[in-house]
C-alpha cells in the first residue's frame, strides 16, 4: 500500500539511549556552578528520587481528573525540586534542563535514520513525529541529525505531537486522533501514513486502532512489517 506520510516516535526509535556520560558527577557539579553559582542542594540520584516523587504525584493527580495517561512538564517538575530555578532567565532554565538531561544519559542517533530521513525528503515524503517527550528533546534530536546533515525541520511542525505540549501521552488514542485529522485536512488518508516506533503499546498498536499502517522498529525479523532501520529502508524503497 502507498505511503505519504511517514510519522516518527523518538526515543529508541530516531535517537538511541544510553548510559550517563563517564564524568556525570563532576558536570553535574559544574551545571550549578554555571547557571545558579553555587553547590548543587542535592546530588544526582537524591534529584532523581524527588523527581520520580514529584511525577508519581502530579500523574495521580490527573488519573483522578480522568486522564489515563498523563504527562508531565519537565521543567515545572525542575522548578518544584529546585527552588532557586525560578530564579534564572527563560533562556538560561532552557539550558539548565537541557544539560541537565545530557548528563542524566547520552543519546545518539539511530544507525541508518539519518540516511532514511534524507532519502524521504528526497522523495517528497511528508514526515511528523509522534512521541513521549519534552520540550529538550526538539534541542537535543536536531543536535543528533545535524551530525547526519539533517535537521528538525524535515519534520512537519503541524504533524508534531510532543506530549509535553497537550498533557497527555501515548497511548493515549488523542495524540493519533490529532495527527489523524491533521493529515485528513491536508489530504493525505491515514492508510497512506506509516507510524515507525519501537513499542508495541505505546506506537503500534494505538497507531492501527486509526487505520495507520506501522513499522515495529526492533531487532531485525523475518516479519513484513518490523525490523530494523536498513530493513525499514527497503520496505520505503517498496511502497514509495
Amino acid at each position: 500500500m502507498k505511503v505519504r506520510a511517514v510519522i516518527f516516535d523518538i526515543y529508541t526509535t530516531l535517537l538511541q539511549v544510553g548510559p550517563p556520560p563517564k564524568h556525570a558527577d563532576d558536570e553535574w557539579q559544574q551545571l550549578f556552578k554555571d547557571l545558579m553559582h553555587c553547590e548543587p542542594p542535592l546530588n544526582r540520584l537524591e534529584f532523581s528520587i524527588a523527581c520520580n516523587r514529584a511525577i508519581m504525584l502530579r500523574h495521580n493527580s490527573a488519573k483522578a481528573r480522568g486522564i489515563a495517561s498523563p504527562e508531565v512538564v519537565w521543567a515545572a517538575v525542575v522548578r518544584e525540586i529546585l527552588p532557586d530555578f525560578a530564579k534564572l532567565k527563560a533562556s538560561q532554565k532552557e539550558e539548565f534542563v537541557f544539560r541537565q538531561m545530557q548528563i542524566s544519559r547520552s543519546i545518539s542517533l539511530m544507525p541508518g535514520a539519518g540516511e532514511t530521513l534524507r532519502w524521504l525528503v528526497g522523495k517528497k515524503c511528508v514526515l511528523g513525529i509522534a512521541s513521549n517527550a519534552q520540550a529538550y528533546t526538539i534541542r537535543e534530536l536536531d543536535m543528533e541529525l545535524q551530525k547526519e546533515g539533517c535537521h528538525w525541520k524535515m519534520f512537519d511542525a503541524d504533524l508534531c505531537y510532543l506530549s509535553y505540549r497537550f498533557g497527555f501521552s501515548k497511548p493515549d488514542p488523542y495524540g493519533f486522533q490529532i495527527l489523524r485529522s491533521r493529515l485528513e485536512a491536508r489530504g493525505i488518508d491515514s492508510h497512506e501514513t506509516l507510524m515507525v516506533g519501537d513499542r508495541l503499546d505505546n506506537d503500534i498498536l494505538p497507531a492501527r486502532l486509526h487505520g495507520f499502517q506501522t513499522w515495529h522498529l526492533k531487532a531485525p525479523s523475518s516479519e513484513s512489517s518490523s525490523g530494523q532501520w536498513d530493513q525499514l529502508h527497503a520496505h520505503l524503497m517498496r511502497v514509495m
